[in-house]
């Protein structure tokens, strides 16, 4: 072979892939990190959830102020939570705020466009904020049909040459708020996946909340927020918050989480209730690929004779990958006793966590790296012993219909079914 020197346009030619290759490389990095500080120590426990030292340092310390005077309602799959929630749109006399990932052009994302359109018509001020990539699926004319009816619609980070470093960032919150007085959070998105009562495979099973009172004022500054970093409009006045009265007992407050600002609050939100909890900590989970520390703290828990249970997706599920890295961590928190189960009849997309009969919370949030440092989530909660107890009958009737899985039948599963997980585990941080 005669060597040649290179020309002057393979040069350019060369120069311009190290560049491209550089760009990329940096546009991941970015995309899969925080940009903030991460938790790095594990957390010192110093008291128990039933102490008034847990919930003043997650009201100080880390959230915005625990308020009393709320009234929480749970919500079982789409045929009790898209009714209540069409119910309060249609019922709208000033505001419907709307931030949502996943909405897409099924029957049922035409209802809630029509509900949407119809208020807008009607001089109901209504903004919807949508995630570019979470409403792929929807289709330009029912946009288009709520915008020419007065609906303020926005996509949150599309694919522009300038946000391109904040593309992986998406909003994965679920809120609804109508008139500043009536909110909704957990883990549903408008879709037809959503709605029926989990009766089979199509139709998933989730929880979603309605709450009234002070807290909705705090579910409505975290909307809120979003759309000014959106749109660079900010709203408030009456319209927005109003007086707010008290319509039950529970105590509440609205967590939120952003890589913009403070995205490792969720985090350690997680990681505070582990480490206090004294009794039991039961966890529904969608998708649950926890890090190192969050294992740990579940571990040393059960340790100090806390009961720790479980319920995930089974072979229902929309995301095998994520199934895969997460069961092949489950050794060691199986080997300290943790009790996992599997749901079998549908997928699995609860999102809660109760610590103690005394801590629920609920909302957007997956037990994994994606919701505790890349997207946006926001989270309700609840501090209320009722509510508690309402949550935990819920779980046990979960429970019910799902596979438990001993430690003996983790180690003996299928070699291909291990070296999968083995590869899945490497993705971890990404899912």
């Amino acid at each position: 072979m005669i060597w040649r020197p290179q020309t002057t346009r393979s040069k350019v030619m060369v120069a311009i892939a190290s560049i491209l290759a550089t760009v990329l490389v940096t546009l991941l990095v970015v995309n899969f990190s925080s940009g903030e500080k991460q938790i790095k120590q594990e957390i010192s426990r110093l008291y128990a959830v039933s102490d008034p030292q847990f919930q003043r340092s997650m009201g100080v310390m880390l959230g915005p102020q625990i308020v009393d005077g709320n009234k929480v309602e749970a919500l079982l799959n789409g045929d009790q939570i898209f009714p209540s929630m069409l119910k309060a749109i249609r019922g709208a006399k000033k505001t419907i705020n709307f931030e949502t990932y996943i909405y897409w052009s099924e029957e049922i994302g035409r209802e809630f466009a029509e509900a949407l359109s119809e208020r807008a018509r009607a001089g109901v001020k209504v903004h919807l904020l949508i995630d570019w990539v979470g409403s792929a699926k929807m289709d330009d004319k029912d946009l288009e049909q709520m915008r020419q009816a007065g609906v303020e619609v926005r996509q949150y980070h599309p694919l522009r040459w300038y946000n391109l470093g904040r593309i992986n960032n998406r909003t994965h919150r679920k809120l609804l708020v109508v008139d500043g007085r009536i909110g909704f959070t957990g883990g549903v998105g408008i879709a037809g996946q959503w709605t029926g009562n989990a009766q089979d495979p199509d139709h998933w099973r989730d929880s979603h909340f309605r709450a009234e009172g002070p807290v909705v004022a705090q579910m409505q500054a975290v909307l809120i927020d979003n759309w000014t970093k959106t749109t660079g409009k900010v709203l408030h006045g009456d319209d927005y918050f109003p007086p707010q009265a008290q319509p039950g007992t529970a105590r509440a407050q609205v967590f939120s989480s952003s890589p913009s600002g403070g995205s490792e609050s969720m985090h350690l939100m997680y990681l505070l209730a582990i480490t206090a909890a004294e009794r039991n900590i039961q966890i529904s989970a969608s998708y649950f690929v926890p890090d190192e520390m969050t294992r740990n703290a579940l571990i040393d828990a059960m340790k100090r004779g806390v009961r720790l249970q479980i319920i995930l997706p089974g072979k229902n599920i929309d995301a095998e990958a994520v199934r895969s890295s997460s069961r092949g961590m489950w050794g060691e928190l199986l080997q300290a006793g943790a009790e996992i189960s599997e749901y079998q009849p549908t997928m699995y997309h609860c999102k809660v966590m109760i610590v103690d009969g005394l801590l629920v919370s609920v909302g957007s949030t997956n037990f994994d790296d994606r919701s505790f440092q890349m997207n946006d989530e926001a989270n309700l909660n609840i501090y209320d012993a009722g509510f508690a107890r309402q949550q935990i009958a819920i779980f046990e009737q979960d429970l019910k219909k799902a596979r438990r899985i001993t430690y003996e039948q983790w180690l003996d599963r299928p070699l291909k079914e291990k070296a999968w997980e083995k590869v899945a585990s490497w993705l971890g941080p990404l899912l």
